[in-house]
């Protein structure tokens, strides 16, 4: 009895191992599964019923039926096939293996009663129909579930206990029947009408074959799960491998990617992502990446931009705003592409960024410088033809005192003309400084003795609210710039510092001399090349700027005063006046905390010396006027053609005029000889400096002075072109024609005389 249960407990936990291949098999494999589960099975239960067969012992001589023993085990192979069969698909319902378990169980019980049939002896069988029913139940209920336990993935101990609970119900079975069992002797008498079967001795030979059969099987199945244990670990090993490699990887590229799950929460991220937004890994995996955008590019991926991934697949060049962990937004460029499944259902998507922040801030850079060009050359432009109809008023306005009658009213009105047109002068040397193209005359000037000279204009000029201290150490060098100019700047500063302090305050003006080296012009982007800068900086302790504030405040026309209290111009000017003169203007201020103005010009035994030009200071000598010298006036504008006829003539010049620079080539072949000639610059057609390198191919040593409110000459303007800044009033223009006839050959150096 013992044996035919752990046979039957056998059989059951092979046949569990190899029917649990069969739903995940396929094919000839399928198949061969099937069989060999079904012939373990099938045979298990055969063997463990004759083995108990071979326990009864009814006291009489027993043999058995060889066809009806074979056709017992069949009936156990074929019920137990057809039960794995039936349950052998992918999508198996619990009415088909409650269907599947009746049918095995009513097979069982069959093949049951065959070896029942198969038993020779002098007696005669009978059933008990109430055992019979409970075995039949036993079977089905022991079937059933076997079938149960092969579709499931067991481990090995419900593997073990389900194979013990099946081995003892299929036992129990067949004791349960063999309790109904009665035989009833026949004494004296052989059946004739049966043939005697195999003996005892057979049948141990078979049920040894069945239980070979049993353990080949298992044998087999044990081989199986060994090399199927070491190809998945080999293959798990590979997988955990390539998996590591991939993060590796993904960790360390030099892109910063990022990939998202279905519901768009980060679950990798690269470690160059982490670097350019500051975060630790543990800060940003599980999170949207929503979560590190600005409140507007949240919106736009959620409306916009994620539909259209989900739609399409994949997206490209989106821009957001990302907020790093230090607060910085940073401009970022993302593409993706959409991972789905078989139904089209989004697994994960796969993102990469592009930091563009410099590159914005490089075009909008170029943008502004684009911006303030455009202005510069409207502004130098308007500036130049304001400057020829202030010369034109000047002009006429310095004939028109001269000649005007002992009438001190009259007097007084053209005087104040005067200055205001003189205003208006001043107002387009500041659109001109702004545009770069003023008239500049640059020379070694002594700064602190230069402050000290306005310190009485300064202070008249801020008001007593205000007290204003100098720091200037011993030993400066001397800065190379338009001493005028600088005196205007000077003072738009100091009175920009005391309208940021209505309360009164102080105004600290200080220099000190400062070297750029290579790397430090690089990292002012190239606004100063290297060498000694004079550093002179004007420090208030006002309300100071913002940073927006800061960035707009040197644009011109931007000022933060009220109407009328400021043109904007002021800072532009000053921006302008260093640039020129191969310097710049740097503002640093703090809310709160004041302003610093740090203007940059180049030191004077640094630069080499400018061209000779004419300035319009009082008091230069000039010798006599015109004496009868005859002069070529060239000019576009009719109004200062006869303007400064007007004043040559009134100077003792004889004068003739020319409006274009062809008609003057004309008239100085067909009229000449000319002691000078003096030409606006800016003409249609021919410019003055063409017009000048005309006239010294036929006169060479004919003295010609440029009129001109532009301080840019063309490149082949050559050097020693004598200027005469616009707007010019008689005692300046008196000056320019006396000196460029005075001048020496241009194979000598001219020294300027002009000495601070």
């Amino acid at each position: 009895m013992a044996l035919s249960i752990l046979i039957a407990i056998a059989a059951s936990y092979t046949a569990l191992d190899l029917a649990g291949r069969i739903p995940g098999a396929a094919g000839a494999a399928k198949a061969g599964w099937l069989i060999i589960a079904a012939i373990v099975l099938g045979g298990g239960i055969w063997s463990m019923h004759f083995v108990a067969m071979l326990a009864l012992y009814p006291g009489l001589p027993v043999s058995y039926d060889i066809g009806l023993t074979a056709l017992s085990l069949v009936i156990a192979i074929v019920v137990t096939g057809l039960a794995f069969l039936c349950t052998s698909h992918p999508h198996v319902t619990r009415r088909r293996v409650m269907a599947a378990g009746i049918f095995m169980g009513l097979g069982i019980v069959a093949m049951h009663y065959a070896g029942m049939a198969a038993m020779r002896a002098q007696a005669e069988t009978v059933n008990d129909w109430r055992y019979a029913l409970a075995a039949t139940a036993v079977a089905i209920v022991a079937s059933t579930a076997a079938i149960w336990l092969a579709l499931r993935h067991h481990s090995l101990g419900e593997r073990i206990v389900g194979s013990v609970a099946l081995g003892c119900g299929i036992s129990c079975m067949h004791y349960i029947a063999m309790f109904g069992v009665s035989f009833v002797v026949q004494e004296n008498r052989l059946a004739p009408d049966v043939a005697p079967g195999i003996g005892n001795v057979d049948i141990v030979i078979a049920v040894s074959a069945a239980t070979f059969v049993i353990l080949a099987a298992a044998l087999m199945a044990a081989m199986y799960d060994r090399r199927s244990s070491l190809l998945a670990e080999r293959e798990a090993q590979m997988w955990r491998e390539g998996e590591e490699r991939y993060r590796l990887l993904y960790r360390r590229t030099p892109l910063p990617l990022h990939s998202l799950n279905d519901e768009g929460r980060i679950e990798q991220v690269s470690d160059t992502w982490l670097e350019l937004l500051g975060y630790r890994r543990d800060d940003v995996i599980g999170r949207r990446l929503t979560d590190f955008m600005t409140a507007e590019s949240a919106r736009q991926r959620n409306e916009e931009h994620w539909p259209r991934l989900l739609d399409v697949g994949e997206l490209r060049e989106a821009e957001y705003k990302l907020v790093a962990r230090d607060g910085r937004i940073l401009d970022c460029i993302l593409s993706a592409v959409a991972e789905k499944d078989d139904q089209g259902h989004l697994v994960k998507t796969l993102c990469g960024l592009i930091d563009v922040t410099d590159r914005r801030q490089a075009e909008e850079a170029l943008r502004q410088a684009q911006k303030l060009e455009a202005v510069g050359q409207l502004t130098g432009g308007i500036a130049h033809d304001f400057n020829n109809l202030l010369a034109v008023i000047l002009g006429n306005l310095e004939l028109a005192r001269k000649r005007a009658p002992t009438d001190p009213r009259l007097v007084t009105l053209i005087d104040n003309t005067m200055q205001a047109a003189q205003r208006g002068a001043a107002l387009t040397q500041r659109m001109l400084a702004f545009a770069r193209r003023q008239d500049l005359n640059p020379e070694p000037v002594d700064v602190p003795e230069l402050v000290l000279g306005m310190a009485d204009l300064l202070q008249r000029s801020i008001g007593p609210g205000v007290r204003i201290e100098t720091r200037f150490p011993l030993g400066l060098p001397k800065a190379r710039v338009d001493a005028n100019q600088l005196e205007l700047a000077l003072l738009n500063l100091v009175v920009n510092a005391r309208d940021a302090m209505p309360d009164g305050g102080a105004v600290t003006i200080a220099a000190r001399e400062n070297t750029i080296a290579a790397t430090e012009s690089e990292e002012e982007g190239g606004e100063l090349r290297p060498g000694r800068y004079f550093c002179l900086s004007i420090t208030d302790t006002g309300t100071g700027m913002d940073t927006e504030t800061l960035v707009h405040a040197a644009e011109p026309f931007f000022t933060t005063k009220g109407v009328g209290k400021g043109t904007g111009l002021g800072l532009a000017m000053v921006h302008g006046l260093a640039a020129q003169s191969g310097g710049r203007l740097k503002l640093t201020s703090q809310p709160g905390k004041g302003t610093c103005a740090t203007i940059y010009l180049p030191v004077a035994d640094c630069v080499a010396g400018a061209s000779p030009e004419v300035g319009a200071e009082p008091g230069t000598e000039t010798g006599s006027e015109g004496g009868g010298a005859r002069i070529l006036v060239v000019d576009d504008d009719p109004l200062v053609l006869s303007a400064t006829a007007a004043m040559l003539e009134d100077l003792g010049y004889g004068v003739c005029e020319a409006s274009s620079g062809p008609e003057a080539l004309v008239i100085l072949d067909r009229e000449g000889p000319f002691d000078a000639v003096l030409t606006d610059q800016a003409m249609p057609g021919m410019t003055g400096v063409q017009l000048a390198a005309a006239i010294r191919e036929r006169q060479p040593e004919l003295p010609i002075v440029l009129g001109t409110g532009y301080a840019e000459l063309p490149a082949d303007a050559g050097t020693g072109m004598l200027r005469l800044g616009k707007p010019f009033g008689r005692e300046a223009l008196h000056r320019a024609i006396s000196t460029a006839m005075r001048r020496t050959p241009p194979n000598v150096v001219n020294l300027s005389s002009r000495l601070r």
